[in-house]
């Protein structure tokens, strides 16, 4: 009992009150929380009597943690291990192949980033590893075997960070008096090329962690994967509710709803020979998209970042087309050992079913 309570206590779920506005969980329906997290959506879909709720992590210290959660709903919490974005099978498994909503909460967890063991946070001290499923590259391997100009490009493509080259260069100095293996190795270095934290901003080193950790996990690709999975399996009528927490992962989200919901799509635009575009899938529910108030900010600073686009799926087929993702290409890493899968001829026509 005190360990759930130290996981509530820990974990403050953003923009909980508009993602169940906007999702509108009813009583009987099945949902998906493709995020469980600490379980924070969960609980509140849950409240609503009779509802059935499917929550998927790749994280197993996720999964693990939320057996009592499960344990006090029987038979209505199913907890899966696994990757969101292969969440058809994962409720196949369970005769499911139709739902009335799915929630995405995207990114990493406030567990995670508390967890020092896990490697996610610049303000604590661990291993530079970075994974949520402890399986492939870890992110102190890409400081120390990949070269310069990808470890650049990583930095500034899903980093979006302007000094990526400098930066780079100095990991690539670092590491030849001696390797990277925990956080604060990095913090320093980024604290070297682009300044100390100062009062009020962003810590220097918060651009590198979140490239890392996207390249680390396929944080991207699997977003784009998951919309893709959760239009396929929502009923006409179905909400699809996501959080982002950087401007990369919802870029992606607000292209996916753009296309679905045809906005940009008149008639007028299209040459005589064009064909018609699909009709649309989805109904922009929040145009414009939501953000946490002040309020909440106040209370939680993660959430300032935060922002939640919400659709409503029509009765119109879904469409295939893969939403424009940001890519690297990646050269051979040192010592031979070729191309990883992250690179551009890797990634071509990943996605698609």
């Amino acid at each position: 009992m005190p360990e759930r309570q130290d996981r509530r206590e820990r974990h403050v779920p953003v923009l909980l009150r508009e993602a169940m506005e906007y999702l509108s969980p009813r009583p009987g329906g099945v949902y998906v929380d493709a995020t469980f997290g600490a379980g924070g959506y969960a609980r509140a879909i849950l409240d609503v009597p009779e509802t059935r709720l499917f929550a998927i992590d790749r994280d197993p210290a996720a999964i693990a943690g939320g057996r009592a959660l499960a344990e006090d709903h029987p038979g209505r919490l199913i907890l899966l291990h696994g990757r969101f974005s292969d969440m058809e099978r994962l409720l196949a498994d369970h005769d499911v192949t139709a739902v009335d909503g799915v929630v995405m909460d995207l990114g990493v967890s406030s567990m995670q980033l508390d967890e020092a063991d896990r490697g996610f946070s610049f303000m604590r001290e661990g291993p530079l590893d970075m994974r949520m499923e402890g399986e492939g590259l870890s992110a102190a391997q890409v400081l120390n075997t990949f070269r310069e100009e990808d470890i650049a490009d990583i930095l500034k493509t899903y980093g979006e960070e302007r000094r990526a080259r400098p930066l780079a260069r100095a990991i690539v100095r670092r590491r030849k008096e001696r390797p990277f293996t925990t956080t604060f190795d990095l913090v320093e270095v980024a604290e070297s090329v682009l300044g100390r934290p100062r009062p009020g901003r962003k810590h220097p080193a918060t651009r590198a962690f979140q490239a890392l950790r996207i390249f680390v996990n396929r944080e991207l690709e699997e977003v784009a994967r998951g919309l893709l999975a959760a239009e396929r399996l929502l009923k006409p009528g179905g909400r699809l509710v996501v959080v982002s927490f950087h401007s990369l992962e919802d870029r992606i989200v607000k292209r996916f709803f753009a296309a679905r919901t045809g906005r940009g799509q008149a008639a007028s635009r299209r040459l005589p020979h064009e064909p018609e575009p699909p009709a649309p899938s989805f109904v922009d529910v929040a145009p414009g998209g939501a953000a946490p108030s002040q309020e909440e900010v106040a209370c939680n600073p993660r959430a300032r970042s935060a922002r939640l686009r919400a659709g409503e799926r029509t009765d119109a087929p879904p469409i295939a087309e893969v939403p424009p993702l940001p890519a690297v290409s990646i050269g051979e890493r040192g010592g031979g050992a070729g191309k990883p899968p992250h690179s551009r001829r890797a990634r071509k026509g990943r996605g698609r079913r």
